[in-house]
Parts: structure tokens; C-alpha cells; sequence
């Protein structure tokens, strides 16, 4: 699993919501499509990860697990 599937199955689980109503929740018609996600089976677009990171309340930065100028893990 990618960094990026854990960081949105821990979100996910830590609120209780299903692979479901995050799927529907940022507009995509198939859940599996939402679960490929997590299991890093499927690369998300930009518009996607705009939409987790709003739905979640987190920064795209956060959820991509990208490193900031001193190479610290973004902060939420």
C-alpha cells in the first residue's frame, strides 16, 4: 500500500465512514474506484485529491506525503 492509501484509509477509518460514502461523498459513481485508491492499485488525478483533501480537512501536501524544504512530513 502506498503512503498515500494509508494516509486515506486512517483518515477514512478515524472518522467511521465506509469506502461508500467516500465515494459518493466526492462524486464517483463506482466505490471500488475509491478503494483502488487505498490499496494504491489506481493514481489519482489533482481534481481527486483536491476533493480528499477538502472532504477529509487535511492539505493535498499531507495527503501526498510530500516532504517540506527542511524534510519534515507536512503537518496537517
Amino acid at each position: 500500500m502506498s503512503e498515500f492509501g494509508e494516509r486515506l484509509t486512517n483518515l477514512r477509518e478515524s472518522k467511521g465512514w465506509s469506502k461508500t460514502y467516500v465515494a459518493k461523498a466526492i462524486g464517483l459513481s463506482s466505490m471500488q474506484t475509491y478503494a483502488n485508491y487505498e490499496y494504491g492499485r489506481r493514481e489519482q488525478d489533482f481534481s481527486t485529491v483536491n476533493k480528499l483533501a477538502n472532504l477529509f480537512n487535511v492539505s493535498a501536501v499531507y495527503l501526498l506525503g510530500r516532504k517540506t524544504a527542511d524534510n519534515k512530513t507536512a503537518d496537517l
